[in-house]
């Protein structure tokens, strides 16, 4: 029955006048029967009586005064006394009469009374009304409060009836819906969510234990308006110890009022903090351990928790133990499938994989995805048990340690030999696994917080390690997952075991294919540019090395890194100016003889220091070297380094990269050819359309402006003058076509007196004069000043010749740079300038006749 309702009775009862305390039924029933039955006899009969003897009274003086007579008056006294005495006996009969009657009838009350009272007893025995009623035996009033009681109780048993249907219909649907989820998020989320619309409560959360009764909230749904309690960890949420063993036996626990419920200070602040009037707990078991608390708040009133409900809040939580064991096994049973379809996928992928580099980048990749960890490296060992990391895949936010290099004293000490031996280390609390210092200042660095590590044998020797890092917080690594890690290093070691048999295997064969392949692309390229860029992109790709350069020789056997091809987390050396002093005492004429040098570690081969620095500041730990002969001259070397570690260059590769250096050199040789036909055919076409366009001139000015335009365009030159002689060889620019930024010259008179001392008759004899520097080429000071007041660094001079006389010059400057000027565009250059002589000529004749034809 509900409280609320005896509640209620215990009010009434309490307000209630009981005047029936006095008397008991019967005699009530019996006083008032004979009260309706004999009381009016008697009344009747008495008035009746007093009236006769009044009106006797009356007349007795006055009979006696008539008659004398006092007989008469006596047998009427006589006669009043009968009718008293009948009417005393009628009212006695007439009380009988209703005390049986009324006996007959209280008999039955009774009984009912007694059959209620029986049956109410059985229902509420408790009851303050029947407890006062029984003890002044008023069957009656008990009879009526029963059935008012019946008809209370009647009404509140069909309304819980009608929520026990609904109770069963929620915990049915919800128990549906836990079972239909199949994992321990969904589970938590879809209870929490229905019990709070089921129950009508402020807001139902799910606070699962850590340890020490320390826990979080996990799962929450909350009515708006009030504070949200999910995520917040609390560190003492005054569940003592004693309480604790309850819960783990199954203990339910309702609090109508958390003021009245003598709870602990921290308990009772935890709940009013979060604004709780009343609340209703039930423990979650998961492997008959205390996973955690189903907790019910309500927020806005104090609330009578009532059984039905405290039932339904047990048999859901029981549910929820149900469906986190059944989720909880089929994760288990995923688990072992996903392990090992994970475990097929990446030995399959890294299976895949032709070549180390790859089958490594795979692994990391893979396995950071499937056990979903914040960072999974490779470290290769040195011969010294020191090494690199050559492969990282790391979640965003953590420190990228890809190619550190790590000098670890701790591991010699006694690591080495546990790992050959297949050694598998779980370390699920770095500060908890009694490591040395040096070794958590290591994984500091990286922020490590947890571990797992697996060997990698390579050739049945240690080749490095799987590293599995997580960063953000301790972890407790599972078995399953532990063996899938361990597996996947073993199937690494056999990927890499089978890449370098099938590159063994195929060595020979793919060398030769790799060469044919190689010398196709580059004999494809038709310029020394792209002949050098190719032979770097693609021999780096086939021997797998870390950079491929080409480095081109100056006069003084210095030089500058030309093309280079380079993984992209080693510095860039393209461009690169390199002096070695080291280089020309004994190896130019190794290298011109054809000399291949091959070094598997820089500092085991005995190199002077200076080639040690300069290998040291490109990251070299071993190189390959070629020289490239171009016109039967050293033109420079080809270079492959291996960055990330020494290597030992097998014969194949180092005869694969002497060929191509050949072919190299064959290919700049051809491509050098190409060059200078196809210069030569451009030059003239060139020359004809220069020579047409100025030939279309019919003035002498149009002639010169055409030239300076179209000589400045063709030769890509900064600027092209024409300048013209006075009698004395001083003159006049009369022409000039400039790049815009460079100072304009046009009709700028010059005063050279260096130029008639030994320029002039040099001039009428054709010589053209190219200027690579104007500081190296030993001009007067005179000239080096004119010079620089037009910005000039290079400049290529040629004759104009007009009417068999020196007309003037055509000049180009280089403003931007010096310029090693061809000879092909000296060529052009004077034919042009022969040219424009022949223009002049036939201009000036030209208007000669038009003259005299006007």
């Amino acid at each position: 029955m509900s409280q609320s309702f005896s509640q209620n009775q215990a009010k009434r009862n309490r307000h209630q006048k009981l005047w029936q305390q006095k008397w008991s039924l019967k005699t009530k029933a019996i006083v008032l029967a004979l009260s309706i039955s004999a009381l009016p006899v008697v009344a009747i009969g008495t008035a009746t009586y007093y009236y006769g003897i009044n009106l006797i009274t009356k007349q007795i003086p006055q009979v006696k005064q008539e008659s004398g007579n006092s007989t008469e008056t006596e047998a009427l006294q006589r006669q009043l006394s009968l009718l008293l005495t009948g009417i005393g006996g009628t009212a006695i009969l007439a009380g009988a009469i209703a005390v049986f009657v009324t006996n007959r009838a209280i008999n039955r009350v009774s009984k009912a009374a007694a059959t209620s009272n029986t049956i109410k007893n059985k229902l509420r025995p408790d009851s303050e009304f029947t407890q006062t009623f029984i003890a002044n035996e008023d069957e009656l009033v008990i009879l009526e409060r029963n059935i008012n009681l019946f008809t209370e109780l009647l009404s509140v048993l069909v309304k819980e009836k009608e929520a026990e249907t609904d109770y069963s219909e929620l915990l049915v649907r919800i128990t549906r819906w836990v079972r239909e989820s199949f994992n321990q998020e969904d589970v938590l989320k879809t209870t929490s969510e229905e019990i709070r619309k089921g129950l009508s409560i402020d807001r139902v959360t799910i606070f699962c234990f850590n340890s020490n009764c320390n826990g979080t909230f996990i799962a929450e749904s909350v009515a708006p308006g009030l504070p949200k309690m999910l995520g917040v960890t609390v560190s003492d949420p005054g569940f003592e110890a004693a309480y604790i063993k309850k819960y783990q036996n199954g203990c339910i626990r309702a609090i109508d009022n958390i003021h009245q419920a003598d709870l602990g200070d921290s308990y009772l602040e935890l709940l009013e903090q979060f604004g709780v009037k009343s609340n209703l707990v039930a423990p979650i078991l998961k492997g008959k351990q205390l996973f955690g608390l189903l907790i019910a708040h309500q927020c806005s009133r104090i609330r009578f928790w009532q059984q039905s409900e405290i039932d339904l809040f047990a048999q859901i939580a029981m549910q929820v133990e149900f469906a986190l064991d059944y989720a909880r096994l089929l994760e288990q049973v995923d688990t072992k499938a996903d392990k090992a379809q994970i475990f097929i996928e990446i030995t399959r992928s890294i299976r895949q994989s032709l070549n180390e580099e790859d089958v490594i980048k795979i692994t990391v990749d893979e396995v950071r995805k499937a056990l979903s960890t914040d960072r999974v490296l490779v470290y290769s060992f040195n011969a010294n048990w020191s090494g690199i990391i050559i492969a990282e895949s790391v979640v965003p936010g953590y420190p990228k340690v890809l190619r550190s290099e790590i000098q670890d004293p701790c591991f010699t000490q006694g690591y080495i030999e546990k790992y050959q031996s297949g050694r598998v280390v779980a370390t699920n609390n770095i500060y908890q696994a009694d490591l040395t210092d040096c070794h958590i200042n290591l994984l500091e660095s990286f922020a490590v917080k947890a571990n797992l590590v697996a060997p990698i044998l390579k050739d049945k020797q240690l080749f490095g390690l799987l590293i599995a890092h997580q960063c953000s917080r301790p972890r407790d690594w599972q078995q399953p997952e532990i063996d899938l890690f361990a597996q996947i290093a073993m199937q690494v070691g056999f990927a890499l075991d089978h890449a370098r048999l099938l590159q063994r295997i195929d060595a020979e064969g793919m060398q030769s294919r790799l060469l044919a392949d190689t010398i196709g692309s580059i004999r494809q390229s038709l310029n020394e540019e792209d002949v050098l860029k190719i032979t770097v992109e693609e021999v780096r790709k086939v021997l797998s090395t870390d950079r491929v350069m080409v480095y081109s020789f100056d006069a003084n056997w210095s030089g500058i890194v030309i093309a280079e091809s380079v993984v992209l987390t080693y510095p860039k050396v393209l461009q690169s100016e390199i002096e070695d002093p080291c280089f020309g005492q004994g190896y130019v004429e190794q290298y011109q003889r054809g000399r291949v040098l091959a070094i598997n570690n820089i500092y085991e081969v005995g190199l002077a220091d200076c080639h040690i620095s300069l290998l040291e500041s490109f990251a070299v730990k071993a190189n390959l070297v070629a020289p490239i002969i171009k016109d039967e001259q050293l033109f420079g070397l080809l270079i492959a380094h291996q960055c990330s570690r020494p290597r030992d260059w097998q014969q194949s590769e180092i005869d694969l990269f002497g060929q191509i250096a050949v072919q190299v050199g064959f290919a700049l040789d051809h491509a050098r050819l190409l060059q200078r036909i196809e210069a030569e055919s451009m030059r003239s076409q060139l020359l004809v359309d220069i020579t047409r366009k100025i030939r279309q001139s019919l003035k002498e000015e149009d002639v010169i402006k055409t030239t300076v335009e179209e000589v400045r365009k063709g030769l890509s030159i900064d600027r092209v003058l024409v300048y013209s002689f006075y009698a004395n060889w001083f003159g006049i620019i009369i022409a000039e076509s400039v790049v815009p930024g460079y100072p304009k010259v046009l009709r700028s008179k010059i005063y050279d007196p260096c130029f008639t001392e030994s320029y002039v008759e040099k001039y009428q004899s054709g010589r053209v004069v190219a200027t690579n520097n104007i500081y190296e080429a030993g001009l007067t000071d005179c000239h080096i000043s004119l010079l620089e007041s037009f910005g000039v660094k290079a400049n290529l001079v040629a004759p104009i010749i007009k009417d068999e006389q020196l007309f003037g010059l055509l000049i180009a400057h280089q403003c931007s740079g010096p310029r090693d000027w061809q000879q092909p565009e000296i060529d052009l250059f004077t034919q042009i300038a022969m040219q424009v002589g022949f223009t002049l000529d036939h201009a000036r004749l030209l208007q000669a006749y038009q003259a005299t034809e006007v």
